[in-house]
């Protein structure tokens, strides 16, 4: 690091499997240092913060109090969204949130009209945006007429209590397909309206304490008159999976998952791998834009991230009502 340049000093929210991601990442980086971890509890707090050097805070007042920050990570539940983003308003420090912003709409767009007045940074962790297939993927479309895509989230029932609840999650298409969501609205434009079937086929529900849609599809109609289909399931058994999203276009075939990017064109098909780390290079991104105020490496913020997240709401209230919703801002 350049002599001179200050040590960005990070705290983050949670303790789970993404805090951990963030935290290594975080200090693995020159110039940066995490210094202090909020939990449910002091004692997970601390048991964490003790591999990082840091401090472990059960409340985040006090480690807000305690602490000079220059940043923070939020990785919570969605239902726990609302009064951790305005504590950070009101003291006006910079924010990554993990997806999604909440179970409804009301509490993000409340936050949004703050952060919009405060012109605060803010990076959302949509990291599909950030792999190299991604970036291909976008310019290919740039350049070839299409027509439709087609995406698909098929997995197993995540193994902690609140996703299985419709007020701890959202139900799957809001905290999980909604990363197709936004790889759709970052390539192919900007979505008007939804309609949605959601199903309870799981024969355990009851057993399970699964409260949200086990299966669902929802169509959606992009401004340029584009369409697109994504389905989801979460009662797969667990290691049987399939995620990725496929463009249709006049050139052939453009289909993409996590880890390649695959061009089928009339005698040829052609792959790439992901060879990145999206986690990092969104971290290094938001980092970018705390220390020196130029937030264009930033590919998802909130303002960004609340449209994607209208249309996953939206489509729960379409599966809910039975018809169309047409998305409003």
């Amino acid at each position: 690091m350049s002599r001179g340049v200050k040590t960005m000093r990070i705290g983050i929210i949670g303790t789970g499997w993404f805090s951990k991601v963030h935290a290594g990442i975080l200090s693995g980086m020159e110039g940066v240092q995490v210094i202090a971890i909020c939990g449910t509890s002091t004692e997970k707090a601390q048991q964490m913060a003790s591999g990082y050097s840091a401090s472990g805070y059960g409340q985040l007042s006090d480690m807000l109090d305690g602490e000079r920050l220059d940043a923070v990570y939020i990785c919570v539940p969605p239902l726990a969204h609302g009064e951790v983003e305005r504590q950070l308003l009101q003291r006006k420090i910079p924010f990554l949130v993990e997806k999604p912003l909440g179970i409804g709409t009301e509490v993000p767009r409340d936050i949004l009209s703050g952060i919009q007045s405060s012109s605060l940074i803010t990076s959302v962790g949509y990291h599909f945006r950030y792999m190299e297939t991604s970036l291909r993927l976008k310019e290919a479309l740039a350049r070839q007429s299409a027509g439709m895509a087609v995406g698909q989230w098929m997995g197993s029932m995540p193994q902690v209590a609140w996703w299985r609840k419709q007020a701890g999650s959202g139900g799957q298409f809001i905290e999980q397909t909604t990363h197709l969501v936004d790889l759709l609205r970052y390539c192919a434009g900007e979505v008007e309206e939804v309609q949605a079937l959601y199903g309870q086929r799981m024969q355990r529900r009851e057993e399970l304490g699964v409260e949200v849609a086990d299966v669902g599809t929802v169509s959606l109609r992009l401004r340029s008159g584009f369409i697109a289909n994504i389905s989801n399931t979460c009662l797969l058994p667990t290691g049987v999976s399939r995620v990725g999203l496929t463009f249709y276009t006049e050139e052939g075939m453009l289909d993409w998952s996590p880890e390649r990017l695959r061009m089928s064109e009339t005698g040829q098909t052609t792959e790439w791998p992901n060879g990145s780390d999206p986690y990092a290079l969104e971290s290094a991104a938001f980092i970018h834009a705390v220390r020196t105020g130029d937030a264009s490496r930033v590919l998802s913020d909130y303002a960004d991230a609340f449209r994607t997240h209208l249309v996953t709401c939206a489509a729960l209230e379409s599966a809910a009502a039975g018809r169309p919703i047409l998305i409003s801002e």
